[in-house]
């Protein structure tokens, strides 16, 4: 008889979410322990991924090896008024034992209605035989609301269309999310600039004094100029991720934009809090040659941004990003506003690594202070496959 445990089967779907790939689970299909936060629950998702791999590959996981592929979801009724599911996002570290509960992830977002459609997690009377599905989600993570707009034909969601977004080989049907009051107003660092100031002086150690844009919209996210640290706004992956000073500037900036915005007390936490915030840099539209070798004219944009997830710059741009980009853009003097060129805006197309986004945001003062009602965005999303993922039996 082995003395070693069999494999349990836990149902679970692997979805692409915009630019993302996670591994989705109704939470009343997790074992009993995983079902409340905790180490059985982080434990159970590290091994799905393949986490914490040394090697950095995550080859005994579904991870793929990279911020974008390394998420988990986990979705239930939503014990919200008006809201139809629960959305609880993971960040699963590559390299360490480690989930990070502290932010949503945007582009996990579109596949967040579609899965629950599927998953009977939305009332039958809600869902057309033909047409639009508004799904109301509840994102936990960040305590906001985001409506996603899913097409429905012969009543089943429709996956496939003729939709493009720039980071996706191929096209699918639209889906449009609408990330409502997306500006942080909670206990985590406050307001949507939690200094009070649209742009500060960032004093960083080793890199100097940066002008910075640090706002609570989408994700919190330290904005600063690429020509302040010796970059076009035009780089791609490679550019920047094998090259291990460049990383550790961007981690320093990170943990001390993080202090200033009151979401860690000390730089030494920022190591435990991986997801958030994010670090990128803008800079006026240019022209370049994004990662597919389509070209990008600086005539189609109104500027460029170059984001970095998880240590690494992104491969294309985060959906929450792109919700901060959105709002930055649309209150006048952020960094984000100047690069497209200042003045009143409701939306902007940004150029990123893997070619153009466009994202639109509402943003008013009210006495004094900026409010965003809401900021739109479509992606797509696509069921890959479907079934049961299996972990040893002393994962937990």
């Amino acid at each position: 008889m082995s003395q070693f445990p069999a494999q349990i089967k836990i149902p679970a779907t692997y979805m692409r979410g915009g630019t993302s790939k996670g591994v989705f689970f109704k939470l009343s299909d997790l074992p009993l322990a995983a079902q409340v936060p905790g180490e059985a629950r982080d434990k159970i998702l590290l091994r799905v991924l393949g986490s914490p791999d040394p090697y950095g590959k995550q080859i005994d996981g579904l991870g793929n090896a990279s911020s974008s592929t390394s998420k988990a979801v986990i979705l239930s009724k939503s014990t919200q008024e008006a809201h139809d599911v629960d959305y609880l996002f993971g960040q699963v570290s590559i390299d360490k034992p480690f989930v990070d509960w502290s932010g949503n992830c945007g582009n996990l977002s579109a596949a967040v209605g579609a899965f629950a459609i599927n998953a009977g997690l939305v009332d039958a009377a809600r869902i057309p035989e033909n047409g639009l599905c508004t799904v109301r989600i509840w994102q936990a993570n960040i305590q906001k609301s985001i409506v996603a707009h899913i097409q429905i034909t012969n009543g089943e969601v429709q996956e496939t269309g003729d939709f493009e977004l720039d980071g996706v080989t191929f096209p699918a049907a639209e889906v449009q999310l609408e990330f409502i009051d997306p500006a942080d107003d909670g206990e985590d660092g406050g307001a949507m600039f939690p200094t009070g100031n649209i742009v500060d002086e960032l004093e960083v150690p080793g890199v100097g004094t940066l002008k910075a844009t640090m706002i609570n919209a989408g994700i919190p996210t330290i904005f600063i100029n690429a020509q302040e640290i010796d970059y076009a706004g035009t780089e791609l992956q490679d550019d920047i991720n094998n090259n291990e000073k460049a990383l550790a500037m961007f981690e320093t900036i990170r943990a001390h934009g993080a202090v200033r915005m009151g979401l860690i007390k000390d730089i030494a936490e920022a190591s435990t809090r991986q997801h958030t915030p994010k670090v990128a840099f803008v800079a006026p539209p240019k022209d370049y040659v994004a990662s597919s070798g389509k070209a990008v004219q600086a005539q189609d944009i109104d500027l460029v941004v170059r984001a970095l997830s998880m240590g690494k710059l992104h491969h294309a741009m985060m959906g929450t990003a792109a919700v901060a980009i959105g709002t930055a853009a649309a209150i006048p003097g952020t960094l984000v506003n100047l690069a497209a060129g200042g003045g009143e805006r409701e939306a902007v197309r940004f150029g990123h690594p893997s070619g153009t986004l466009r994202v639109g945001a509402q943003a008013a003062q009210v006495d004094g202070q900026w409010i965003v009602t809401k900021a739109i965005m479509s992606r797509s999303a696509r069921i890959i496959m479907e079934g049961w993922v299996r972990v040893p039996g002393d994962t937990f």
